[in-house]
């Protein structure tokens, strides 16, 4: 009764074929599929404002929870403010507690536009802490936005320079003509020295012993263009000791993954840095998978406080390469 197979909402849907899915039986509110996610939340993502306009009005309950938000929640967290005021409007409660504290009116604050949800309650905003954290995110999201990161690998560490980086890693700093050389690779003779994409070169040899580091405001990030290493257990255990780092590798098979080290130690994995948040996530993490959706690195950066200036720390080329010792850094 009223299979949702055929409702298709990927392109903004179709208000006729919903009429009709709708007519048939359906319940937009009803959970389906492992996540339990309902067609009111995929619509509230992905619909048309007119589409989801029609699923409101057959829609008893609104504020139906599915991995712990409501559709209107979806919609602010996806930035679809045209759907957040559909919902808004079609008597979705703004202000309904959830997700550690992030209701939808809460989460609205931290983004563009603060005045979404009117009717605030009294009492209700952003801590101070809270209201820097989303001050800081429209310079860092632009610092590092739009970026390819298939097959990259980064670990972002807090209060940890370049120079420490590299003694903690038992690594060799080396410059790029060390790198020709033990790599025995002839230079271009009409390569322009000032090309900034000059060492692509290195793309080629992917040696997973070969990495770079760079020093930013806040820490430093290691960083492998074309492996996993920095974000590898040994790495991570080695910088992380008496501070806090988060590594990334952008799987090209499965997506990007994630990791904390703290203290020298391992303490979350199969993490999904730039995705949706968990429902059982904690506040701080919640608040900054809104502000990074999508973007991976600058999720990384604002997770220890790192604030670079640009995308070279992550794309390179960085201030230093770095040799690791031989051994299998994988080893937990």
């Amino acid at each position: 009764m009223g299979d949702r197979s055929g409702v298709r909402l990927w392109d903004g849907g179709d208000v006729g074929q919903v009429r009709a899915w709708l007519a048939a039986g359906a319940d937009p509110a009803a959970p389906g599929g492992p996540s339990g996610r309902t067609m009111l939340h995929e619509a509230a993502r992905y619909a048309a404002p007119e589409v989801l306009a029609v699923m409101c009005e057959a829609t008893r309950d609104l504020d139906t929870l599915a991995e712990g938000r409501s559709a209107l929640w979806v919609a602010v967290h996806a930035g679809r403010t045209d759907n957040a005021r559909v919902l808004s409007a079609a008597g979705a409660d703004p202000w309904l507690p959830m997700m550690a504290g992030w209701s939808p009116g809460r989460l609205g604050l931290t983004g563009a536009e603060p005045e979404l949800f009117p009717d605030r309650p009294s009492g209700v905003g952003l801590t101070p802490d809270e209201a820097a954290v989303a001050a800081a995110a429209p310079a860092l999201r632009a610092a590092v936005d739009g970026l390819d990161l298939d097959g990259t690998g980064l670990l972002c560490v807090a209060r940890v320079d370049a120079v420490e980086a590299v003694r903690r890693l038992d690594g060799a700093a080396v410059t790029e003509e060390n790198l020709l050389a033990y790599y025995d690779v002839e230079v271009d003779e009409e390569s322009d020295e000032d090309d900034e994409d000059a060492w692509r070169w290195l793309e080629d040899i992917r040696d997973p012993l070969l990495v770079g580091v760079t020093d930013v405001p806040g820490g430093c990030v290691l960083t492998q263009p074309w492996g996993y290493q920095p974000q590898t257990p040994v790495v991570g255990r080695a910088l992380s000791a008496g501070t806090v780092a988060y590594g990334v590798y952008a799987n090209p098979k499965s997506g990007n993954q994630g990791s904390v080290y703290v203290d020298g130690r391992a303490v979350s994995g199969d993490l999904h840095p730039g995705g949706d948040p968990w429902a059982d996530a904690p506040g701080g993490e919640i608040l900054l998978a809104h502000l990074y959706r999508g973007n991976p690195a600058a999720y990384a950066c604002a997770f220890v406080g790192l604030r670079p200036a640009d995308a070279r720390p992550v794309t390179g080329p960085p201030d230093t390469w770095v040799l690791l010792p031989d051994r299998d850094h994988r080893q937990r």
